[in-house]
């Protein structure tokens, strides 16, 4: 009976956040536990539900550490993580004929700045080289050299906001099967880098142009001229020395048609590099068109996106409201555990003297002095609204002012939905102004009934003003920090011989 190994390690970091992550920012679960994912919009989800259509194949379930978006991972939480899945890994060696490795692409360590790559390798030193393992990861990831070393093939995701976890887990699954069946035989991985981040609308690949391209990918797969496809837009925060964007097609030993096919998307993505930019609107005139709005509107802080490794504590967007002489009903989150512990000592009812903001970044932001009330308290768990994956955000407290309320979190958590509203109590339609702390998020969740949506240009961890942060890792030159006059797209191939 062929045995399969799985294991996941997923994390996506902002290396522009002061506040580092641990290991107790992550959730990890070993053996049988990791069957729980079945039947949910998960990568091992997905994976589990295609090996479970097949009765010969044995998964043997590993290890999982999966995390919210946040700063630099610790060297402490890397040393203690690193060594357990390893350990884990060797405990379960017995008989194992391929290997699943659900991974994020965005992970970055004191010490170790490609943990992606560090793990793969170690599980190829392990099984050696004729096992073969497949990987998948997010499109924002950063898929480095030594990764592609120890692999045999990938899948990756596809839309954006992602909802195809399930289906790219499925794809890594059926792809590994085929390569252990022998249907692909001579595995071929062509991988063209383009100096270029991205950010910004034509992401959306429902709408933007970045879709389009995809499309392409998926074109390729469908017509069996690659047996995986896909582009990398990297996470610009994610500061590493292969930060990038990059094409990534694999074909079955068809090494010139997969470089062929790489080369020709590089060439489609490059001019559209201007239209995949952030379009920031300023502080001040997005309140003075907010006021003139009579629906709902939402204000957009992905500088402070905590799904994309930001601190969370950003105030700048409710105090600039607020001293603008905004009084309409005002919904927003913040990162503040003094704040929110000074909540829960004085209970519901109350009303406190706290500092909103400021608690992580005080770089960025100053602690805004308010006069609240308690609202509500919570735990602060929730639930993701398309994965069903949990949320723990500590103890949380609702504070209302002036016509504002405010869910204040004593940990980050991903805010690229509407669950710690309503996890609160909270409905965002009950509001004049919502504020998002997310780039993007799905269509039904706000922008299907909101009059507007403002991008608003706010200082961050996560800013879409990439010039801004002050990149110091990553290659250069890279756009838009610099400009580039020409680009002339080469493919790197990788084949394993085992």
């Amino acid at each position: 009976m062929p045995r399969i190994l799985v294991v996941q390690c997923m994390q996506e970091i902002s290396s522009f956040n002061p506040l580092p992550s641990g290991y107790e920012n992550f959730l990890v679960e070993r053996g049988d536990a990791l069957l729980a994912q079945r039947g949910r919009n998960t990568a091992l989800g997905g994976a589990f539900a295609v090996f479970d259509a097949r009765p010969e194949i044995e998964i043997v379930p590993c290890y999982s550490a999966r995390a919210g978006s946040a700063g630099l991972l610790s060297a402490q939480g890397w040393q203690r993580l690193s060594s357990e899945l390893i350990a884990a890994v060797e405990a379960s060696l017995n008989g194992i004929d391929a290997v699943y490795v659900s991974l994020h692409g965005a992970m970055g360590a004191d010490g170790e700045l490609d943990p992606e790559g560090w793990i793969l390798e170690q599980i190829r030193m392990r099984v050696g080289p004729k096992v073969p393992i497949v990987i998948s990861l997010d499109l924002h990831g950063i898929c480095t050299d030594r990764m592609l070393r120890q692999i045999d093939g990938f899948a990756l995701y596809w839309t954006y906001p992602h909802v195809d976890f399930a289906d790219t887990g499925a794809r890594a699954a059926r792809l590994l099967l085929r390569i252990m069946d022998g249907t692909v035989a001579r595995p071929t991985i062509a991988r063209v880098v383009i100096p270029a981040l991205v950010r910004g609308d034509e992401l959306i690949t429902k709408t933007g142009c970045y879709g389009d391209l995809l499309l392409d990918c998926r074109r390729l797969e469908a017509e069996g001229q690659a047996a995986a496809a896909g582009i990398m837009i990297g996470n610009p925060f994610t500061d590493v020395p292969e930060l990038c964007s990059q094409v990534l097609i694999m074909t079955d030993g068809d090494p010139e048609g997969a470089s062929r096919e790489a080369i020709r998307l590089a060439n489609a993505f490059w001019p559209l590099r201007y239209r995949m930019q952030g379009k920031l609107v300023p502080i001040e005139r997005a309140i003075a068109q907010a006021k003139t709005i009579e629906g709902p509107v939402v204000f957009t802080d992905a500088a402070d996106a905590t799904s994309s490794g930001a601190s969370g504590d950003s105030n700048v967007l409710i105090k600039a409201l607020h001293q603008a002489g905004y009084r309409r009903r005002v919904l927003a989150q913040i990162v503040d555990p003094a704040a929110a512990a000074a909540a829960h000592r004085a209970g519901v009812g109350a009303t406190i003297e706290v500092t909103l903001g400021g608690a992580h970044d005080r770089a960025r932001f100053t602690p805004w002095p308010v006069k609240a009330e308690v609202a509500l308290l919570s735990n602060g768990k929730a639930t993701v609204e398309n994965t069903r994956a949990p949320l723990n955000a500590g103890p949380c407290a609702v504070l209302t002012f002036d016509g504002y309320t405010i869910v204040v979190l004593s940990h980050t958590v991903g805010l690229q939905d509407r669950a710690m509203y309503f996890a609160n109590g909270l409905d965002p339609r009950d509001f004049d102004l919502i504020v998002v702390k997310s780039p993007h998020t799905e269509y039904h969740m706000y922008d299907a009934w909101i009059a507007k949506n403002f991008n608003v240009d706010a200082p961050g961890s996560t800013s879409a003003n990439l010039p801004y942060l002050g990149h110091t890792i990553c290659a250069r030159p890279m756009f838009p920090m610099e400009e580039i006059a020409t680009f002339s797209p080469s493919a790197t191939l990788y084949g394993r011989a085992g």
